[in-house]
């Protein structure tokens, strides 16, 4: 891999400042990258049993190479990982390693693996160094960034955590291509995502070349790279989500909501899955409200559709709860306070915004619609 090859990204935090690396073959050369910023480090590698059994090896090889230590542990795949009982597991295995609050904790995987062990960072030793290397297209270019880390309970998503920034992302863009077409497109939910909250061109330039981003190459590499600098700008100006960076939770109060309704049940909805549908519904939702013009939601419905994502209730095998669960769980987003709802709507394509005290029998009435269709 040539230096050229790799994009740096940097998100400016101060004392806590650090790099997005994103190329190709950072994997191999993770060790290095990280002994030049980390010296005389050991390392716990937090992994799960699909990312390790293709990547662990290369990665271990390249912190050898470095004269890094490390250990690993392997957690299972999937959404349910992020519980308490995960969380307690990788805790007593760093701290069975003896690793000090100068090591690192090392997330090799996708953004399950991303925020459970960012999790564990932040409250072992009251806070160690913590390094992404993120596997899925959806942690590289979203859950990997900003310091946002946490668990899931029976209450909702994400509703305990810290946050806790890492100090590299090491993005490497050949992980991408041993990753299942159905993780690819849920990734590239967020991708989209960006491009709806305030970049239209950027949205634009996806739907011109979506299927380039999805082929690899160069486009690829750009629509992340684009990605990275999208977030890492709001992430700078609001670190700790006091105000504009909850756009970057457009489509997941409802995406949220349906993935609790679904039990974070990983076969009928993923993450990016429930991101594109919560999307298309705050779109919808907007339109309903006046806020915005029925074409808009036509035509974010009409790109993710195109690339094959879900974009209806109606896409999610077996049953959902109804309306009024659905508000339930909406009741228990992060982003509700003092029980009013809080959305992130918008007024067109690239101009959402935060809507606060939305009345919950408007947003009833429009799940229960959405239901009847």
């Amino acid at each position: 891999m040539n230096a050229e090859d790799v994009v740096t990204v940097p998100v400016g935090l101060g004392e806590r400042a650090y790099d997005i690396l994103i190329g190709p073959g950072l994997l191999s050369r993770a060790g290095r990258e990280i002994a030049a910023r980390l010296s005389g480090i050991r390392v716990a590698v937090v992994t799960d049993e699909n990312v390790s059994a293709t990547h662990l090896d290369t990665l271990r090889s390249g912190l050898d190479a470095a004269g890094i230590e490390s250990t690993v542990v392997t957690v299972a795949a999937g959404e349910r990982s992020k519980s308490f009982e995960t969380l307690q597991d990788v805790v007593g295995s760093v701290l069975a390693a003896r690793l000090e609050r100068q090591d690192a904790v090392l997330a090799l995987g996708g953004g399950v693996v991303g925020d459970l062990a960012g999790f564990a960072a932040g409250i072992v030793r009251r806070g160690m160094n913590f390094v992404q290397m993120p596997t899925s297209l959806l942690a590289q270019v979203d859950s990997s960034v900003g310091g946002k880390t946490g668990i899931n309970t029976a209450h909702g998503k994400n509703l305990v955590g810290v946050f806790h920034q890492p100090r590299l992302v090491l993005a490497d863009t050949e992980a991408l291509d041993t990753l299942p077409p159905r993780e690819f497109r849920a990734g590239y939910a967020e991708v989209a995502k960006y491009g709806l909250i305030d970049q239209p061109d950027f949205f634009a330039w996806l739907e011109a070349n979506w299927q380039a981003v999805f082929s690899g190459g160069p486009a690829r590499a750009e629509a992340i790279a684009r990605s990275c600098r999208a977030k890492a700008q709001i992430v700078e100006r609001d670190e700790h989500e006091a105000g504009e960076r909850a756009l970057l939770n457009l489509g997941h109060t409802f995406g949220h909501a349906l993935e609790a309704a679904t039990a974070y049940d990983s076969a009928r909805l993923v993450h990016g899955e429930g991101v594109a549908i919560g999307m298309v519904l705050a779109h919808r939702f907007s339109a309903r409200m006046n806020l915005a013009s029925p074409d808009d939601a036509e035509r974010v419905e009409a790109h993710l559709r195109a690339v094959g994502l879900p974009t209806r209730l109606e896409d999610i095998p077996g049953d959902l709860p109804d309306a009024e669960a659905l508000l339930s769980y909406i009741a228990q987003d992060k982003k509700v306070s003092r029980g009013a709802l809080t959305f992130i709507l918008t007024r067109g394509v690239g101009q959402s915004f935060i809507a606060r005290d939305v009345p919950g029998s408007e947003v009833l009435a429009f799940l229960k619609e959405c239901q009847a269709q």
